[in-house]
């Protein structure tokens, strides 16, 4: 597995060092903003409104200078896995996160994952990256043969299963990304989410997309 962070739209300063504490733990939401929550002196986090834009700096910049620990991968024993993934963007554009949930075929959860995608980014490039992020993730920790990605944007689908060119301006990394990874598993499909369905993603692009709306920093 890779440390390095995946590649993303424009960021502030500040939310590029959330980015890379997130990429440092395999961007385990949870394990990110504890470690980051501990890292920040007196009693604030990485939301609480008390603490300075200087004070979360210091903090993710020690943070990252100190190495983060990954945590443990949640062992799984199946090569049949489902993937939910969701993009945020406020606005459409504004500042968007993504998000990815990893289960077995009992839906227990692996991992929830979550990064924020830009500052000024549109609703289907998140989306892009969420299901870059899950299968990035979900082929680093695994070797799955079958998986089944449920995901509500359309535009997603028709790019991606559907064959047709990227119809998203500034999105051709992530889809020859998302090409790529889905080659590399031998059975794959997609259920398209209605928006009454339940996506455990959800939450988790809403937290990626208040990181991307951090100010400089």
């Amino acid at each position: 597995m890779t440390d390095d962070p995946l590649p993303a739209e424009h960021l502030s300063p500040l939310a590029t060092l959330v980015d890379e504490v997130l990429a440092s733990v395999g961007y385990e939401m949870a394990a990110a903003t504890d470690a980051i929550d501990d890292a920040v002196p007196g009693y604030g986090g990485l939301f609480d409104p008390t603490t300075t834009s200087d004070e979360l700096r210091q903090a993710l910049e020690d943070l990252l200078a100190s190495g983060v620990t990954r945590p443990p991968v949640a062992e799984s024993t199946s090569d049949t896995f489902v993937l939910y993934v969701d993009g945020s963007s406020r606005g459409n554009p504004g500042p968007a996160g993504a998000g990815a949930v990893i289960m077995d075929t009992t839906e227990d959860e692996l991992a929830r994952l979550g990064r924020p995608v830009g500052s000024r980014t549109g609703n289907n490039t998140a989306e892009y990256v969420a299901l870059q992020l899950g299968l990035s993730e979900l082929l680093a920790r695994y070797e799955p043969r079958r998986l089944e990605v449920r995901i509500d944007s359309m535009t997603v689908i028709r790019d991606v299963w559907g064959g047709n060119d990227p119809t998203e301006p500034g999105v051709e990394a992530y889809s020859e990304a998302v090409t790529t990874a889905l080659a590399s598993i031998p059975e794959h499909e997609y259920t398209h989410l209605a928006d009454s369905d339940p996506n455990p993603a959800d939450a988790l692009a809403t937290v990626g997309a208040d990181i991307a709306a951090f100010g400089p920093g």
